[in-house]
């Protein structure tokens, strides 16, 4: 059975802003690969906005935005698990057997962990991925799968959080803020761990012990940073349709691009 994720490390989605207009549609690119990897015409869509878990009318305005994108214009059937329905098994457990595709969105990542180790849900989640279901997200939604990330406090301030731990290694999504990438820069110095870097717009792919890189616009990247003999390198990973060993994320290799 393949284990299948994909993470996205931020991009608008057409929202409608709270000035009344509407935000850009940046991850077209990268939704076709997640709804293509189904290898159905008709996949099925379930949209989990536990990251916003603070507000059941967030998450069903959020899910409407990406009904527009999965259901209208990618033809899956979309249904929604809510943060409140995490409680009922029975709900649960029909959602996720149901769902080709499950999707987490953006927010508050430590929240969203909190309450899915509470109820009980990451080792749902976790049974899911290892049984083929695509497992995939955006911003909090991509990072909370990977053993740490630099996450954003209430006070703009950032931090380190411990996440899932599925893949071994350091993420940090919106790398192409520049007080997020310092941040993460000087973490990995003190932790010598190697990380990911993903900028908006941008997203890996990962099946198995496998990986590459996904962009959805020219200004987008991706890169592998570690610190070496005190220094810090950072290495491009190459957007390409080759799939490359994950192993190559984990170690020391740190040639000019992957």
């Amino acid at each position: 059975m393949k284990k299948i994720i994909v993470a996205i490390g931020g991009g608008e989605n057409g929202r409608i802003l709270d000035d009344g207009t509407k935000a850009p549609y940046d991850t077209e690119l990268i939704d076709r690969e997640i709804v293509k990897l189904t290898k159905k015409d008709n996949p099925n869509f379930l949209f989990i906005c536990h990251a916003m878990n603070f507000s059941e009318k967030i998450e069903k305005s959020y899910f409407e935005t990406m009904k527009k994108i999965y259901g209208d214009k990618l033809k899956c059937n979309c249904d929604i698990l809510q943060s409140n329905e995490l409680g009922n098994k029975n709900i649960v457990n029909k959602k996720i057997s149901w769902a080709d595709i499950i999707y987490e969105g953006g927010g508050d990542t430590e929240s969203m962990i909190k309450l899915w180790k509470k109820t009980k849900f990451d080792a749902v989640l976790k049974n899911a991925w290892k049984n083929g279901k695509i497992i995939c997200g955006i911003s909090a939604g991509a990072v909370c799968w990977f053993d740490s990330c630099i996450s954003e406090l209430s006070d703009g301030k950032y931090s380190n959080l411990q996440c899932l731990g599925w893949i071994n290694t350091h993420i940090t999504p919106h790398c192409n803020e520049s007080e997020r990438r310092k941040f993460a820069k000087k973490y990995l110095e003190s932790s010598d761990k190697k990380g990911i870097l993903l900028s908006n717009c941008s997203a890996i792919e990962i099946i198995n012990d496998k990986y590459k890189i996904l962009l959805s616009s020219e200004k987008a990247y991706c890169v592998k940073a570690s610190w070496k003999n005190k220094k810090y390198i950072q290495r491009k990973l190459c957007n390409t349709k080759i799939f490359k060993s994950i192993l190559n994320l984990l170690n020391n290799n740190m040639s000019r691009k992957e």
